[in-house]
């Protein structure tokens, strides 16, 4: 059955972790998917002499080198800050049959997260972008508690140039791609995501804060299935 279909490569969000996948990756393993993470250098909390972390280029980097190791054609579901580097990564590819943006950031060429925002670039991209609020409520609110709280604990530093550096180039232009609106999100405003979802040739909706792979894995398994379904092996 696996041969049926592609591979999905899955790209986690700021402050996140391949970790974040364990219950979706089964969720799509029953359904008859294989799956690969990747760990986006920008959240592993590495910085060089003068303080400044991975941005843009090294994600996109880590991105291209997960997508080399699979055989056949892929596909790429980006969760939120994710969607800059994988829609940097597979410009120009023709090994990537379908981007998938979970409540993810869209980007086009010379925007960055900050720009999106309208937040202005700060003077050194040294150091971390720090993770204010309620966490729980952004990330975790339709989260059983004890996964809430294990989710919580395991999130880490995230690269402030990460956030600013801009995009020079978006796969979406040429690959087909789906937007997944989460309804109830915390994280990124349900407003900002249709704005980004006008991006993608397809848009499909979850009744879900912003991290339906933890709340609803079953589900957003079975969209992305849908979402997919026509895409050639």
């Amino acid at each position: 059955m696996y041969d049926e279909r592609p591979t999905v490569l899955l790209v986690h969000g700021a402050w996140h972790g391949p970790w974040v996948w364990a219950r979706l990756q089964p969720a799509l393993d029953a359904l008859g998917w294989q799956t690969r993470t990747v760990q986006l250098p920008s959240s592993s909390g590495t910085a060089d002499t003068a303080g400044v972390g991975p941005g843009l280029a090294e994600d996109t980097a880590a991105v291209r080198r997960a997508l080399s190791y699979i055989d056949g054609p892929a596909v790429v579901l980006a969760h939120s800050y994710g969607g800059i580097p994988v829609s940097q990564a597979t410009a120009g590819r023709t090994d990537v049959a379908h981007l998938v943006y979970l409540a993810a950031y869209q980007l086009d060429v010379g925007e960055s997260m900050f720009s999106f925002h309208g937040v202005p670039v700060p003077a050194s991209s040294a150091g971390l972008m720090p993770l204010t609020g309620d966490p729980r409520a952004m990330f975790f609110q339709d989260v059983p508690d004890d996964l809430a709280e294990e989710s919580l604990a395991r999130l880490g530093p995230q690269s402030l140039r990460s956030c600013t550096d801009a995009l020079t180039a978006a796969g979406w232009h040429t690959i087909p791609a789906t937007y997944l609106v989460c309804e109830r999100d915390g994280a990124l405003p349900v407003e900002l995501q249709e704005q980004l979802a006008l991006r993608s040739g397809t848009v499909r909706r979850l009744p879900s804060g912003h991290s339906p792979h933890l709340s609803m894995p079953g589900e957003l398994a079975a969209v992305l299935t849908e979402a997919v379904r026509a895409v050639p092996a």
